[in-house]
């Protein structure tokens, strides 16, 4: 198991397989939502990052009414919640994940970089 996901599922208090999908399916909307040179260096710098995006990127996007629905209103940052909603995540645990993800992006990738990728993604602030 890779840093990022033992550190979020240790300081979020979820399953590690559970951590390691719910990264995985965040960075992959990151991956079609964000800014892309300044992700594509977070998800580079982040070790076992790309894996995990390449692993979980589709999981999860878009089934059913709730997803067309979503859809329908752009999907964006709560297409994402329901998502993780949707593998058993709390809204306390969704932001858990975004904020830690975020402190190891940092650490990997730097401010610049992530302040970049977070202001490019509309709501997204609000939860990391």
């Amino acid at each position: 198991m890779n840093e990022l996901v033992s550190r979020v599922a240790e300081n979020v208090g979820i399953a590690p397989d559970v951590a390691e999908k719910a990264i995985g399916m965040m960075l992959g909307f990151l991956q079609r939502e964000a800014d892309d040179g300044a992700v594509a260096k977070m998800i580079e710098a982040i070790p076992g990052a790309s894996e995990l995006v390449a692993k979980f990127n589709g999981e999860g996007a878009g089934g059913g009414l709730l997803g067309g629905l979503m859809a329908s209103f752009g999907g964006g940052v709560m297409a994402l919640g329901q998502q993780l909603m949707s593998q058993g995540l709390g809204m306390g645990e969704i932001t858990g994940l975004a904020k830690e993800t975020m402190a190891v992006a940092r650490e990997h990738a730097g401010d610049e970089v992530v302040d970049t990728v977070i202001a490019s993604v509309p709501g997204l602030s609000q939860f990391v």
